[in-house]
């Protein structure tokens, strides 16, 4: 028997509920993993409120990122072998699997052989954070040396994962804040350049930054009112990402500034790169690569007990952390 984590109904994170339940034996394709650790992200936030990029199928689970070992593998593994540590990757529906339980199961292609020298709870907070930022800043906006890149709610798991990718590809970060409690932190995370936003105007310091000339890439996970100041702070042509929607507000398109910049707005989601088998093998590579030089460091604000889920839920929700959030097991 496994403890694992289901709600009937969406809600606050008072709805998530510890299930016993007997986990099968994997089918094809599938491994039974022990839980050891469990990333917590926005995306399970958004699941929980029935807010996320597919409607939820109740009761349901959640969860993406978990780092444990191998139980068992079914038929057709030919790649992982009962005691093997492991960790998944964000490469399924949430309908179909999930990662919150003491035992969980796991297709195979998203289960992966973390570099040995991390511990389990940096393995299960690697992941989401630095494929996301992969799939944008490197494999599709191909950024590199001469580049800024505008990183809004940069103290985020993924806002620190996306500065640390621009330094590695040469491009320069600047990191966007709302208060300046946060600056010597985001420097000291390898932020070229940190912006206030509630004390500084942003777009006039991103000028003054990149010379007058905006920068070519806008990594948003934000949207809502302030999302025309991305486009007033992009560079002739340049692109704006926008992977989540933190503010709740309507997110305007400012047309006619638009037109003479000929910018580029992209919805994105890391399903560019995990969504494809050959994509996600080449950006698996890329993040075991940079983890094993140093270049990519898993940045862990706190850990939480399991049984403490529903406080982790609530604390991530606060927006105060600076970094991953870790349930242990």
């Amino acid at each position: 028997m496994s403890r694992i984590i289901k709600f009937a109904k969406a809600g606050e994170p008072d709805v998530l509920e510890f299930i016993e339940a007997q986990v099968p034996a994997p089918g094809p394709r599938e491994v039974r993993i022990r839980v050891k650790a469990i990333g917590i992200n926005r995306a399970d936030s958004m699941w929980r409120n029935d807010k996320y990029v597919e409607p939820v199928k109740f009761p349901a689970g959640l969860g993406y990122e978990a780092a444990g070992v191998v139980e068992a593998v079914g038929k057709d593994v030919t790649d992982f072998f009962v005691g093997d540590a492991v960790s998944t990757i964000p490469a399924f529906s949430l309908n179909q699997y999930s990662t919150y339980g003491e035992v969980i199961l796991a297709p195979v292609h998203a289960v992966v052989k973390h570099p040995q020298s991390l511990s389990f709870v940096e393995a299960a907070s690697v992941w989401m954070m630095f494929l996301t930022a992969y799939g944008a800043l490197i494999f599709d906006a191909q950024a590199n040396s001469g580049d800024f890149v505008i990183i809004p709610a940069a103290s985020s798991s993924v806002g620190l994962a996306a500065i640390q990718i621009a330094n590695h590809a040469g491009a320069t970060p600047i990191a966007l804040t709302r208060t300046s409690d946060k600056k010597k932190r985001l420097h000291e995370a390898g932020a070229a350049h940190v912006v206030a936003t509630q004390e500084q105007d942003m777009v006039a310091e991103v000028m003054r930054i990149t010379n007058g000339h905006g920068a070519r890439v806008a990594f948003d996970p934000v949207g809502g009112p302030d999302f025309p100041k991305l486009i007033s702070a992009l560079a002739d042509q340049g692109i704006a990402y926008i992977y989540g929607a933190l503010s709740e507000g309507d997110t305007p398109i400012p047309v006619l500034e638009m037109i003479p910049k000929m910018p580029t707005v992209k919805g994105y989601s890391i399903r560019l790169v995990v969504g494809d088998a050959a994509r996600r093998k080449v950006a698996v590579e890329y993040v075991i690569r940079g983890l094993a030089s140093g270049a990519l460091k898993p940045v862990i604000d706190r850990t939480f007990r399991f049984d403490d889920i529903a406080e982790a839920h609530r604390y991530m929700e606060s927006s105060e952390q600076f970094g991953k959030i870790v349930v242990t097991l």
